[in-house]
């Protein structure tokens, strides 16, 4: 975890918030090859959960709603943890993460009940501390004006469900997706962005008839884990927890989590859901508003079952870099330069790179090389995420692409001048070809086609 940290500040994936004050816990910023590498794994999600299916249709709510949605939905009086506090040091845990031995090994806690911070094992009674960020609605700053941040993005596809299945004329069974920005007031951080307090989900809120929850449980398990494994992940890095009933969220029928085998152990990727109708009986009970559905040819109605596949999109990112990093002993470039250091290859999903084709002229201060250069950088930028380097030798340019997970480098040199042709060259197998440029693209496209993309999902 402390190489990927550190790899990840040095070459501008992510950075912790307010920096230069310190930083705050718990909270990052995504630079720009993390800001790309976000937007590339939400945009493969949207491809294939929204793109690819026909009954899923997206949806972007507010992270600000009526305070009553909260009321109904159970947030303000069962979103909560157990808060426990160190008498000697007055340091705040989780109380189940300091049964569990979440702690031990940090600081002065070697075993489970012992505080990381001081070593003493004398707490407070454990009381229920809730998640959610109060904020105000409007200029006065009172109990009439409060709301929260949302902690999930679930509650506005439940309240605009009659909306979106009237006007997009959905049929059951069929499922808004949603990507967005969620806040939890979190007690016990750390893991490096693993758990935050404010974050990215990407879910789907699924409307089944009842009877039927089971069979579509199923369904988005084996689709959700399918996605992973499609992204690279390995699959022995990867398990299924079962939730047993005791355990059960207050709205749930059953629950799985997806789990990524984490350097601090297995940790939670995603969740699969089985709501019931919970939700949309809470909503149309506080609201007023009928929130059922009416098949169009029994004419019957009931209030649909919900099943729903969330996952955090910085865990999912996270879970890719550990699972991508690479140590190779020696040399992966046929140069001068040959040592038997060790080198780093983020090995990324393609279409996840955050830069997808690097070019680079042979040699700096050569003006018909670079001339050359930028032109075939700027003919590839128009359709790929494309960075441009001549600062240094070939080989450590090379190295610098690897350690990002750039799929392919294409180099400029004296015969391209001639021959209108280039270095085309692998990441994976560092095979290198000479392709001429008209059919450059081509062979980059080629080359990052994936069934991910291609592939329509089989329902």
């Amino acid at each position: 975890m402390k190489k990927i940290m550190s790899l990840a500040k040095r070459r501008g994936f992510v950075f912790q918030s307010s920096e230069i004050y310190g930083g705050v816990e718990a909270l990052w910023d995504f630079g720009p090859l993390g800001a790309a590498m976000k937007q590339n794994l939400k945009r493969a999600w949207m491809r294939r959960f929204v793109q690819q299916m026909d009954n899923v249709v997206a949806l972007d709510s507010t992270i600000l709603m009526h305070p009553d949605v909260w009321k109904a939905s159970g947030h303000i009086e069962n979103f909560t943890d157990l808060l426990i506090e160190c008498k000697n040091c007055n340091s705040r845990f989780r109380a189940d993460h300091m049964i569990d031995g979440r702690f031990v090994g940090q600081g002065e806690a070697k075993e489970p009940n012992q505080c990381p911070e001081c070593g003493d094992r004398d707490f407070t009674a454990a009381k229920n501390f809730n998640l959610m960020f109060k904020t105000f609605l409007g200029a006065v700053e009172d109990s009439a004006h409060a709301t929260y941040l949302r902690p999930e993005t679930a509650q506005g596809m439940f309240v605009d469900f009659k909306l979106v299945q009237e006007s997009m004329r959905q049929k059951i069974p069929f499922g808004i997706a949603q990507i967005g920005k969620s806040f939890r007031n979190e007690i016990t951080t750390g893991n490096f962005f693993f758990r935050s307090r404010e974050f990215e989900i990407a879910e789907i809120e699924f409307f089944v008839k009842p009877g039927e929850d089971d069979k579509w449980f199923d369904f988005w398990l084996n689709a959700w884990e399918k996605f992973y494994l499609d992204l690279g992940i390995k699959k022995e890095n990867l398990r299924r927890y079962e939730h047993p009933k005791e355990s059960l969220a207050h709205y749930s029928k059953r629950t799985v989590d997806i789990e990524y085998k984490f350097p601090f152990g297995w940790g939670e990727l995603a969740g699969i859901a089985n709501r019931t109708d919970f939700d949309l009986k809470q909503h149309a009970k506080a609201s007023g508003k009928e929130l059922v559905y009416q098949d169009a040819e029994t004419k019957e109605k009931y209030v649909p079952y919900v099943i729903e596949p969330t996952m955090g999109i910085e865990r999912a990112m996270l879970a890719l870099l550990l699972d991508a990093y690479e140590e190779v002993e020696g040399a992966r470039t046929k140069t001068t330069e040959a040592t038997k250091e060790s080198e780093v290859v983020l090995k990324l999903s393609k279409h996840i790179a955050p830069v997808q084709v690097a070019v680079f002229p042979l040699m700096k201060n050569k003006p018909e090389l670079a001339a050359k250069a930028t032109e075939v950088f700027e003919t590839l930028q128009k359709d790929f995420a494309c960075q441009y380097d001549e600062v240094g030798a070939i080989g450590r340019r090379y190295r610098r692409q690897d350690e990002i997970g750039t799929p392919y480098c294409v180099t400029i040199d004296f015969d391209s001048l001639e021959n209108n042709d280039v270095t085309l060259r692998d990441r994976d197998t560092m095979e290198q070809i000479r392709v001429k440029i008209s059919n450059l693209p081509h062979e980059v496209k080629k080359g990052l086609d994936s069934r991910l993309f291609r592939e329509k999902y089989e329902r």
